[in-house]
């Protein structure tokens, strides 16, 4: 599954997300933050509506950690678990394929450990 997501777009974000096996989009919160899910769990979201885009994923602590420090528009979670989740602003300073990895890998972390029948 390549990650590559060249210029990070609401449309290209979506569709990265929804291009997950399982992945869906639902709003619980409001009619303007995507929520994608896989199994019924949460693995991103994003108001895509928003300028500059950010995006919410999960991520494992000490990966979080050394991203927001290498990072300026990484930082903690956003109304998030602040230990697990990461919110990054895609305004290009980000690299692009490093925000496709990022929402894999939490799309990963989220599909783990989802009970062997929800997989």
């Amino acid at each position: 599954m390549p990650s590559s997501i060249a210029g990070v777009t609401p449309l290209r974000l979506r569709e990265l997300c929804l291009g997950l096996p399982g992945a869906r989009e639902e709003f619980p919160f409001r009619p303007d933050l995507s929520v994608f899910k896989v199994g019924g769990r949460m693995f991103a979201l994003s108001p895509l509506d928003d300028r500059p885009l950010r995006v919410s994923v999960k991520c494992e602590p000490e990966l979080g950690a050394e991203l927001r420090a290498s990072y300026p528009t990484i930082t903690p979670g956003y109304h998030l678990n602040k230990r697990h989740w990461l919110t990054v602003i895609a305004d290009g300073s980000t690299p692009d394929a490093l925000v496709g990895d990022l929402v894999e890998g939490s799309y990963e972390l989220v599909s783990a450990a989802l009970p062997r029948d929800r997989r």
